[in-house]
């Protein structure tokens, strides 16, 4: 029987050998509770590189595009529709009386000539009548109905750019008259006038976004 047996025991409950029973609780459980305190770790920091990825490779506009709402996403997905083309006269359709209100002979028939070689048709040619005769001071006066507003006139005015327009609700036919100024020098360049009349008939595209 071993020094370390107390008296009256034996048997089973003999120590012998050099190893001791150790009176210990077992690790197991808390084990356990750090595997699951690791694996959240490892989850939850491999859940925030993912996210950091997307932000990355997305451009980070994905919270801007949600907080923005569908209006945003309408305005980037809209894009502008051409004008509707506006129908103007052709020049041979257009007749204009062309008058010299200047103290310069000859530039009523001179301008007159110029204007027919560019299509248009040519009524009367003259002095301009005693209530415009030297009274313009500047490039010309244009003269027309109130229906040539938006269509012979501006065709016209492209062909000596600065004339002023003015519409006469009395007057009934549809002819023009171009009163020559004082600051008249020559009519505007044909490549010019061409382009002008270009614009007018091509407006500027409109958006037609319903949103």
């Amino acid at each position: 029987m071993s020094m370390l047996t107390p008296p009256g025991m034996g048997g089973q409950y003999r120590i012998t050998g050099d190893k001791y029973p150790r009176m210990r609780r077992p690790r197991r459980r808390a084990r356990r509770v750090l595997a699951v305190v690791a694996t959240l770790t490892v989850l939850g920091t491999a859940g925030w590189g993912t996210l950091q990825l997307i932000d990355v490779f997305s451009g980070g506009d994905g919270d801007k595009a949600s907080a923005a709402g569908p209006k945003a996403d309408c305005a980037t997905k809209a894009s502008p529709s051409p004008g509707a083309a506006k129908v103007l006269p052709e020049p041979r359709r257009i007749t204009v009386n062309v008058f010299n209100a200047t103290t310069r002979a000859g530039l009523a028939k001179q301008t007159a000539d110029e204007l027919k070689k560019r299509g248009f048709r040519i009524g009367d040619v003259g002095n301009a009548a005693a209530e415009f005769d030297k009274k313009v001071k500047g490039i010309g006066l244009l003269l027309g109905p109130a229906s040539a507003r938006d269509t012979a006139l501006p065709v016209l005015a492209a062909q000596l750019t600065g004339a002023e327009p003015r519409t006469d609700a009395a007057r009934k036919d549809t002819t023009l008259d171009l009163v020559i100024g004082d600051r008249f020098r020559t009519l505007t360049p044909t490549t010019t006038a061409a382009q002008t009349l270009t614009n007018l008939k091509t407006p500027p595209p409109t958006d037609k976004s319903t949103c």
